[in-house]
């Protein structure tokens, strides 16, 4: 499923401390150079990191689609433990029904065991959170698809008569991100797209190869399953002017990290691989001028003519 290359913007957990306005005023400041390249919102879905100021995602979703008709928008990616899976699925339909067919679910295993025992969720192991992810995407898309009551009993799920009405039209496509084995094969049996966050480019193709064998094993046509990236955008004029912009944290081990010469480059590599979606958090584009204009001018412009 390779289409034109689509940019979507990933937003920050939160507003700096002591600047709670910042978050929405730094969308509305660039809303102009979004609009031009950008057709969709993304946000985390975490409760905390350390004591830094972290909005809760789906209302932050439910915001967005609102105020922001002219984006598609979606979780990148919900952890499934939070939510109950019908109850998810309800909050899906509903959400899809009022945002006119905006929405994109996208959803993963958890895996930030801090804010997990914080909030009180139990925190089993890693096998078993990848079991309940492939039950509420079965309750899920049975959910939206299928008529009348809904009956499903799982090992960590379970409904019973549930009605989910009215149903999602569309049908949301689904994100399963991560890139375990078990992981991946979800992916291949219930994704509409697939992603690992912040993935370089060696293990991004690994763990493509080994999706694209679950699909095959699956009776699935790879090329259904849509390839997108998601992480940081880190680029300055030189190396190391780009990697001051995170305090050295984004490299290019885990990032796009570099001169826009070197940007586009290392994406133009997962551009040959088949990826046509990059959800991306450019660093530095609220406050710095030089680097909105290299990441709106140079480097977007120049990835999406690779697939025109």
């Amino acid at each position: 499923m390779i289409g034109e290359i689509e940019f979507g913007l990933s937003l920050p957990a939160g507003p700096p401390k002591g600047q709670i306005g910042r978050f929405l005023d730094d969308l509305e400041a660039l809303l102009p150079d979004l609009e031009r390249h950008f057709s969709s919102l993304w946000m985390t879905d975490h409760f905390f990191w350390e004591d830094a100021p972290t909005h809760e995602a789906w209302t932050v979703l439910s915001f967005l689609a609102a105020r922001y008709p002219q984006f598609r928008f979606g979780p990148m990616v919900l952890g499934q433990s939070y939510r109950n899976p019908a109850l998810l699925a309800k909050m899906a339909a509903t959400l899809q029904a009022l945002s006119g067919g905006r929405f994109i679910m996208g959803i993963g295993a958890g895996w930030k065991e801090d804010e997990y025992r914080a909030y009180g969720y139990p925190y089993p192991s890693p096998g078993v959170r990848v079991e309940q992810l492939g039950e509420t995407l079965e309750i899920m898309t049975r959910l939206w698809r299928e008529p009348g009551r809904i009956t499903y009993t799982g090992r960590h799920y379970r409904i019973e008569n549930a009605y989910c009405e009215p149903k999602p039209d569309p049908i949301p496509p689904i994100i399963v991100g991560g890139g375990g084995d078990k992981t991946t094969r979800l992916a291949a049996q219930y994704a509409d797209w697939w992603n690992i966050p912040d993935a370089p480019y060696e293990h991004y193709r690994n763990r493509m190869n080994v999706l694209q064998r679950h699909c095959v094993d699956l009776g699935r046509d790879p090329a259904s399953l849509r390839l997108t990236w998601f992480g940081r955008l880190a680029v300055g004029r030189t190396t190391a002017e780009a990697e001051a912009l995170s305090n050295g944290k984004w490299t290019s081990q885990k990032a796009f990290c570099g001169t826009p010469a070197e940007v586009i480059a290392a994406m133009g590599r997962f551009v040959a691989l088949g990826v046509d979606c990059f959800m991306i958090e450019p660093l530095g584009i609220a406050t710095n001028a030089a680097v909105r204009s290299m990441v709106f001018q140079e480097v977007l412009p120049e990835v999406r003519a690779m697939r025109r």
